[in-house]
């Protein structure tokens, strides 16, 4: 695992790091790309920014470590943050 990722944040509300998770609802993150209904990964973890209210998932998919930005702003991902557990499900 990187260095960088045991500084992040292993629980972000339902979201716990080594569990697998699938995207229930379609979402587009802070980059624009688009995560398809499921879409699974292995969930790594997190970070918050507060200055710039930006919030960082760190996932596991296909083999490869990702970053999933989104950031608390009503024009950009606010609901998805405030509504995370109807997009993401955890896989049995």
């Amino acid at each position: 695992m990187n260095d960088w990722l045991d500084k992040q944040d292993r629980e972000y509300r339902h979201l716990k790091a080594g569990q697998s998770y699938r995207v229930a609802r379609a979402f587009r993150d802070y980059d624009g790309q688009c995560h398809e209904e499921g879409e699974t990964f292995e969930f790594l973890g997190a970070n918050f920014v507060p200055y710039h209210d930006g919030l960082s998932l760190f996932v596991r998919r296909e083999g490869h470590e990702e970053q999933i930005r989104l950031q608390l702003h009503p024009e950009e991902q606010q609901d998805i943050i405030e509504q995370l557990g109807a997009y993401l499900s955890p896989l049995s």
